[in-house]
C-alpha cells in the first residue's frame, strides 16, 4: 500500500469513526482551537496524573483532515509523559511542514498524515488540534488560532 492510499484510508476511517470524541468532565486542563480560514473548530479536555496524560477527549467540527488528526492524536498521546508528547509535537510538525522526514517506525498511524504535505493549505487543519493540545498542557487561557 503507498502513502497516497494509507493517508486516505486512514483520514476517512478516523473522521467516520472518531476515536475519543466527547468530553471530560470533570478535566484537568481545557484549551480550544479555531481555525478561521476554513471554519475548523476544537475543543479539547484532558486529565492527568502527576506528569502523564491518562485520558483526553475532543469535540468540534471541521474538515476530515482536522477530524482525523484529532482523533489520531488523541490515541497516541493517552498515557504518555509532558516530554513524550512535545517530542511527539515536534515529530509530527516536521512532518506536516515537510521540514524532516519521520518514519512510519517512529510515528505508526500518525505517518498517514504526511500525506498533508502535498496539499499546503491543509497543514493548518491537521495541526490545529496538535497546537490546542499544547496549549491544554500549558494551561493556556487564550484560544489557539491558526492565523
Amino acid at each position: 500500500m503507498d502513502l497516497k492510499e494509507l493517508y486516505r484510508e486512514v483520514i476517512l476511517d478516523h473522521n467516520r469513526s472518531p476515536r475519543n470524541f466527547g468530553r471530560l468532565d470533570p478535566a484537568d486542563a481545557t484549551a480550544a482551537g479555531r481555525n478561521p480560514l476554513c471554519g475548523d473548530v476544537l475543543d479539547i479536555t484532558l486529565r492527568m496524573q502527576g506528569d502523564r496524560l491518562t485520558d483526553l477527549r475532543f469535540e468540534g467540527q471541521g474538515c476530515a483532515i482536522s477530524m482525523a488528526s484529532a482523533s489520531l492524536m488523541s490515541e497516541a498521546v493517552k498515557g504518555r509523559r509532558r516530554d513524550e508528547i512535545e517530542r511527539l509535537y515536534g515529530e509530527v510538525h516536521a512532518l506536516l511542514t515537510g521540514r524532516e522526514s519521520v518514519g512510519e517506525r517512529e510515528l505508526g498511524k500518525l505517518a498517514a498524515l504526511g500525506g498533508v504535505v502535498q496539499f499546503p493549505a491543509r497543514v493548518k487543519c491537521a495541526s490545529l488540534c496538535w497546537h490546542t493540545l499544547h496549549a491544554a498542557l500549558a494551561d493556556a487561557k487564550a484560544p489557539v488560532s491558526t492565523e
